[in-house]
């Protein structure tokens, strides 16, 4: 299938490197954030497999304080 614009896209999962890539955090600074809620919440894809929603990392990231 081929998408018009992004709009028409549905959401796609990001995994462990990308979310790293994208927020600039360890994986250990994003758990801390995730245990207090918050950082967006994981969704589990398999047994072993899970990622997060790339529109609510982007929602997240463009929620953080400009400093």
């Amino acid at each position: 299938m081929v998408w018009k614009d992004s709009a028409d896209r549905p959401d796609r999962i990001v995994r462990e490197p990308e979310c790293r890539e994208l927020t600039g955090m360890s994986r250990t600074a994003r758990f801390e954030l995730a245990r207090r809620g918050e950082f967006p919440k994981k969704i589990k894809l398999s047994k072993r497999a899970s990622g997060w929603r790339y529109s609510d990392l982007m929602d997240w990231i463009i929620s953080r304080p400009v400093t």
